[in-house]
């Protein structure tokens, strides 16, 4: 991935109230002048995270004085190009988009160009289209970095502690989801030694991305491919770790492990990741069966759209940290980069609880 200049979070942010307020053109002015809307679409409401996105969203661009209209696809990727369609209709003043396929919005955009709508793409790409403007995310290659270190030091291979070699089976995101890619490759780039020395054994065989992808991170799905690769592979083998991009998948290949008897008389749970922070993960953290998570505070990544919403809305260009990294096919989209974070039972609280992210009520 190209080198970026990392920018905090306070300083993005002061940048882009910066910005806002010129592009206000009072000090002090930073909200809409009026009757301006912004239409919301967001993929689905089975996960925990989704529905917090869609709240902090809402809460964000009212606080600009902006009306608001939140819109879920329930994963269905025609369903969310409609609703789209029909925030351009209503004359929206800007699109904010989590796409179900990234895919799914080359027509619809163009009629939002056509319309002088500006689009902000969320935390998922907008692919194959000139028509989306910036790209407000977290460092998804990181994200696999941050899952992939966390193995192979909790394993003992980087101090040399280790008695391996172990074994591991490795899982993907979403085909049609963008950052799917940005985090295999995060972690492949961590991984990969390892298995070339054969410190690391995949006894499926399957390391390459489309061979392990889950469709719409569904966790039956994970917990199905859990199930066969175990059935298949581990009759006589244990499995040490498993590479898991989302908390969702997490839980449901624990159910396929502890239905294979892990977790019971003696026989441990291997390392297993997972990314979001929801709820369901960290109680399962804290239970000691899910090993670790990645958090992104998606509360910053809603306040850092709704400050790009502000400045396009206004005709200004908003706060940036990245202008290399995404290229969605038909151009490289100006991207701001937030920094996520590793989690596991040792700083849940200090994270997640001293952040006000999660209350001590909510793990009950």
């Amino acid at each position: 991935m190209t080198m970026r200049v990392r920018i905090t979070v306070a300083a993005a942010l002061s940048a882009a109230l910066s910005l806002s307020l010129a592009a206000c053109g009072e000090s002090g002015d930073v909200g809409s002048s009026g009757d301006e809307s912004v239409g919301i679409a967001m993929p689905t409401t089975k996960s925990p995270r989704w529905i917090g996105d869609g709240r902090s969203m809402v809460d964000q661009v009212k606080g600009f004085g902006y009306g608001a209209t939140l819109k879920y696809a329930e994963d269905d990727p025609k369903a969310q190009v409609e609703q789209v369609q029909a925030m351009i209709d209503d004359g929206v003043d800007a699109l904010v988009i989590a796409a179900v396929d990234g895919r799914a919005f080359k027509e619809v955009l163009r009629k939002a160009e056509s319309a002088k709508i500006p689009v902000i793409s969320y935390d998922r790409l907008l692919l194959d289209t000139p028509d989306v403007d910036y790209y407000a995310t977290f460092d998804n290659e990181q994200v696999g970095q941050l899952q992939a270190d966390f193995l192979v030091e909790q394993l003992g291979l980087v101090n040399g502690s280790a008695e391996g070699p172990f074994n591991i089976e490795l899982f993907a995101g979403s085909p049609d989801d963008n950052n799917t890619r940005y985090f295999y490759d995060g972690a492949m780039k961590v991984l990969d030694p390892y298995i070339d020395s054969g410190e690391l054994v995949v006894r499926s065989g399957q390391t390459e991305m489309d061979k392990m992808t889950t469709l719409r991170w569904d966790g039956v799905r994970a917990e199905k491919r859990m199930n066969e690769l175990l059935d298949s592979h581990y009759e006589n083998e244990r499995v040490d770790a498993v590479l898991s991009p989302y908390d969702g998948m997490s839980l449901g290949i624990v159910r396929a492990l502890k239905a294979h008897g892990y977790g019971d008389g003696g026989r441990r749970l291997p390392i297993i990741t997972g990314q979001d922070a929801e709820i369901p993960s960290i109680k399962s953290i804290i239970a000691g069966e899910q090993t670790q998570t990645v958090y992104k505070d998606t509360r910053e990544l809603a306040l850092i759209t709704s400050y790009m919403v502000n400045a396009v809305v206004h005709g200004k260009r908003p706060a940036i940290n990245d202008e290399n990294t995404y290229d969605n096919g038909e151009k490289v989209v100006p991207a701001y980069l937030l920094e996520p974070v590793s989690v596991d039972k040792s700083n849940y609280k200090r994270v997640l609880i001293g952040s006000d992210y999660l209350k001590e009520s909510d793990l009950r």
